[in-house]
């Protein structure tokens, strides 16, 4: 739940990295001629006084130098390469907004459904101008409240507007929240969800979309769906199948409990169920899909995983980058540094 953090590093020729063991040896063999050199000058110190007598300072740094670039080109020999962040192409962001009785639970204050509509409209506002927002509510039924817009005001009077309703389902919200965002694939919405899964044609059609020919999870740069529930799903296609088809498209599903595991007791219409935080599913959807799973007990964590979302979205993992030409420009200027300090206060390498 952080901005994403530098560039791991990873070596095509780790073995070389041995050869780092060269450094302290040889640094050991420096101080122990130096130490020879003090204790000559102690014994002649007459010789001693006939020569220019630097700092210590200035007699370590060159060395010091020197055997930092030597490190660096050894660190380059070993080939590394640096798997890089840079800003993404992200286009469209769907946020599907679980709308279902159990959102007007307390366990997280003032309610799950407050709470959400706050964080969600701070995330739209934290989003890059050039970036489309769409609203899904999902509820019994799944449907587009805000179609794609750059218009933040749009978007943030569709979170204003939503209000909880009976039943949940997660895989008819994420099958229309997959068709938002990939408006040019044409995808058979109505097909998917006839029937929930009650009726086999919607099984059959997640099962023939997850066999099609597949892209890598998470690949798909341009667009990606938030997803925000406490995870207990009871009608409508199967949200892990609907992750599946997701993937298979290459769409990353990020999505986000709110809830607390243990939970709290609702009661609506003269009844009482006890609703909580089912992690499982959340997890797994973004798991499937090549996304992150965040969690968040109260108003605050759930403020916090937005802003680290709207991070999150805002960076692309590209493919490892060799990086062993920086490496080896370092090792030559530390180099080259440590020849020239000895120069000028030497007048010859030490």
């Amino acid at each position: 739940m952080s901005a994403p953090n530098l560039p791991a590093l990873s070596f095509l020729w780790p073995s070389m990295l041995w050869l780092l063991l060269l450094v302290p040896a040889l640094g050991f063999a420096y101080w122990r001629l130096s130490r020879r050199r003090r204790q000559v000058a102690v014994r002649y110190p007459a010789l001693a006084g006939l020569g220019y007598q630097p700092s210590a300072a200035r007699r370590i740094l060159p060395p010091c130098l020197l055997l930092l670039g030597l490190a660096a080109m050894i660190v380059a020999i070993a080939r590394p390469q640096a798997l890089m962040m840079l800003p993404s192409r992200l286009e469209t962001v769907v946020l599907a907004m679980d709308m279902s009785g159990s959102m007007r639970a307390t366990d997280v204050k003032p309610s799950r459904i407050y709470a959400a509509q706050q964080a969600a409209k701070l995330f739209v506002d934290k989003q890059p101008a050039n970036v489309s927002v769409a609203v899904v509510a999902v509820a019994g039924a799944a449907a587009v409240v805000q179609s794609p817009t750059r218009k933040r005001e749009d978007v943030v009077a569709a979170i204003e507007r939503l209000e909880p309703q009976r039943g949940t389902a997660l895989g008819s919200g994420l099958i229309i929240s997959l068709a938002t965002v990939l408006p040019q694939e044409r995808i058979d919405v109505e097909r998917f969800l006839s029937g929930g899964n009650a009726r086999p044609s919607a099984a059959q059609a997640l099962a023939e979309a997850a066999q099609a020919e597949a892209a890598v999870p998470g690949s798909y740069a341009s667009g990606a769906i938030v997803l925000l529930s406490d995870g207990q799903s009871n009608t409508g296609p199967d949200a892990l199948k609907a992750a599946e088809v997701a993937a298979r498209y290459g769409v990353r599903i990020f999505t986000v409990g709110i809830g607390t595991p243990e939970g709290t007791t609702l009661s609506t219409d003269g009844w009482s169920m006890r609703v909580k935080l089912d992690e499982a599913v959340l997890k797994k959807v973004a798991d499937i899909t090549g996304a992150q799973y965040f969690q968040a007990q109260d108003a605050k964590e759930l403020q916090q995983v937005y802003r680290s979302l709207s991070a999150r979205l805002a960076f692309d993992k590209r493919d490892v980058i060799e990086v062993t030409a920086l490496f080896t420009a370092l090792g030559v200027l530390l180099a080259v540094c440590s020849g020239l300090l000895s120069l000028w206060w030497f007048g010859r390498v030490q």
